[in-house]
């Protein structure tokens, strides 16, 4: 037993704990925030109000939610994962009877001191319940149709909920996520493919449909995917977000205009600057390599939870931490993604740079499962 080790034990076990912290993903997570809070800063006119302050706020609270977390052992959270699940979904109902509607949707909880968005919680809920069912389930039943069926169930149920508000963009995270656990858990390949074959013979009916009596869509959601195809058939209109995003990229070139330089974001030409489209003014700022530099921030949160799933002996910790990490790929994914015009506009932040108080919260308790797993994760005597 090394000298390292025979010194642990006689630190308090709470001690021990926060030494086994991952510490190279806080301070991973505290500079991709702090990014946020440079470019909020920004998009303000060089002011800490009205985001930045506030999200250097939630950012505090989230991360010593995180360590609280982390701390308790990863089996309470197990225990937990229905009543996290039923109780997010209880939220999504009450948003559906009562919530606070903002832009065309509804989708907010007001609380007073903050608005609260559910949909963002059962992004995580979804995640923890479907690791705590294949944690239960015998490894030789996961490919079983029938055993197969309930956690599709346990998806779908809050994406309909979360469709009704609606939110395409939180919809399509929660059934990824969901499917990558059930990926990772080992569900046979045969039940992804026959997903995919379907999607790609829905997508083909519905262009093959357009001006038939037997027509599928409306001609109107026929012409938003006719913008989405080419925004400059409506730069002024539909397609002006996109247009808007795409000239912000490119004028970037590859150092960028400067810091609080960026004429689309100073002149209000990009629309949601602070939210979903804050990765356009990072890269007009700050260029190619600005960009590139977050993307590698990104990349290596993401590296941590993959590494530290697999080395994981715990099932039900390995497929929390990938399941959380795969969420959180989707996140910077779909919205880099969105901002390039290579996917449709659909509502979703980049994960603790957007604006956002929700969202900021809850991502940062799931990094506190993420820790608790990878503290107590089989090693001998902690």
């Amino acid at each position: 037993m090394s000298y390292l080790e025979n010194n642990l034990k006689t630190i308090p076990t709470g001690w021990r704990k926060v030494l086994h912290l991952n510490w190279a993903l806080v301070l991973l997570l505290s500079t991709v925030a702090s990014v946020g809070f440079v470019m909020l800063y920004s998009v303000a006119g060089g002011s800490l109000e009205p985001w930045a302050a506030p999200q250097m706020k939630r950012f505090a609270l989230g991360m010593g939610a995180m360590f609280i977390v982390a701390m308790v052992p990863i089996w309470f959270w197990r225990n937990m994962a229905a009543l996290a699940y039923i109780g997010s979904l209880l939220l999504l109902v009450a948003v559906e009877l009562f919530g606070t509607t903002g832009m065309g949707a509804q989708r907010w909880i007001d609380l007073g001191f903050m608005r609260l968005q559910p949909s963002e919680l059962m992004k995580i809920a979804v995640v923890v319940m479907l690791a705590a069912y294949y944690d239960f389930l015998d490894i030789r039943k996961v490919s079983r149709p029938l055993w197969v069926l309930l956690p599709v169930f346990l998806i779908l149920l809050p994406t309909a909920l979360v469709l009704r508000q609606p939110d395409l963009g939180t919809s399509i995270l929660i059934i990824a996520g969901g499917a990558i656990v059930m990926f990772v858990a080992g569900v046979h390949w045969a039940y992804f493919g026959a997903v995919f074959a379907m999607v790609v013979g829905l997508v083909a009916a519905v262009f093959s449909s357009r001006g038939t009596p037997w027509q599928l869509l409306k001609d109107y959601q026929y012409s938003r995917i006719d913008t989405f195809l080419d925004p400059s058939r409506d730069p002024l209109g539909a397609g002006y977000h996109i247009t808007q995003s795409k000239i912000a990229l490119g004028s970037g070139g590859w150092n960028g205009r400067g810091f609080m330089q960026g004429t689309q974001s100073r002149l209000n030409f990009l629309p949601e600057k602070q939210t979903d489209f804050i990765f356009t003014t990072l890269a007009e700022e700050f260029g190619f390599v600005g960009g590139m530099g977050l993307l590698a921030l990104f990349g290596l949160v993401l590296a941590f939870c993959i590494a530290s799933g697999i080395s994981n002996k715990d099932r039900f910790g390995a497929l929390l931490t990938i399941g959380i990490g795969g969420t959180f790929f989707l996140f910077f994914a779909v919205n880099m993604s969105m901002v390039m015009g290579l996917v449709p506009v659909v509502g979703v932040p980049l994960p603790m740079v957007s604006y956002g108080g929700s969202a900021m919260l809850v991502l940062l308790l799931a990094f506190g499962l993420v820790q608790s797993a990878h503290i107590h994760r089989p090693r001998g005597r902690l």
